[in-house]
């Protein structure tokens, strides 16, 4: 009996290194950039609920009486300085990264404005509100501030030196110019 012939695979390894991830990869050819731009939505969306929750509402909770070296309202994870500063470093990096993707990907379309401001609004309170339950010993701001401006500072950057270096490769295919 002749057994049937083969299903062909839905993506097949391109590379010998094909694993079971690569099925799920961009493709430039198949896929369309707006899927993938709702993706990315959906996934910074999920990013940003996470994180302002956490600074919000940070592990742990807050004191709920004054007592033995601690204030009511503050976090009670703050009492252990190295990982709490971790935590909230990381939760601010992850926060304002995801934050600047959906205003990356929203740029242009209906309500831009709207959710400009909507973000802008949600940055100042989760501030507020990691400013709130910090105790002030514990964190150095200017450190939370820095984090929080990494991502569009790193993007400037990055803009720059792709445009610095397009101006650069350009004048040297130039033949008059004297690279």
């Amino acid at each position: 009996m002749a057994s049937p012939p083969e299903k062909p695979v839905a993506n097949p390894p391109k590379k010998s290194g094909w694993s079971w991830f690569t099925s799920f990869e961009y493709d430039k050819e198949n896929d369309e950039p707006g899927h993938a731009r709702n993706v990315l939505l959906v996934v910074a969306a999920l990013i940003t609920a996470v994180t302002f929750q956490a600074g919000v509402n940070p592990p742990g909770g807050v004191w709920q009486d004054n007592g033995k070296g601690h204030t009511a309202g503050r976090a009670i994870y703050a009492t252990h300085k190295a990982p709490f500063y971790v935590f909230l470093i990381s939760n601010t990096l992850a926060l304002s990264s995801s934050i600047f993707i959906i205003v990356l990907l929203t740029h242009r379309f209906p309500f831009h404005f709207e959710v400009m401001i909507a973000t802008l609004s949600m940055i100042v309170t989760y501030g507020s509100a990691v400013f709130a339950v910090t105790p002030k010993e514990s964190v150095k701001f200017r450190y939370i501030l820095f984090t929080a401006a990494l991502p569009y500072v790193l993007r400037f950057l990055f803009q720059l030196f792709k445009k610095y270096r397009h101006n650069v490769r350009f004048r040297c295919q130039n033949p008059c110019s004297d690279c």
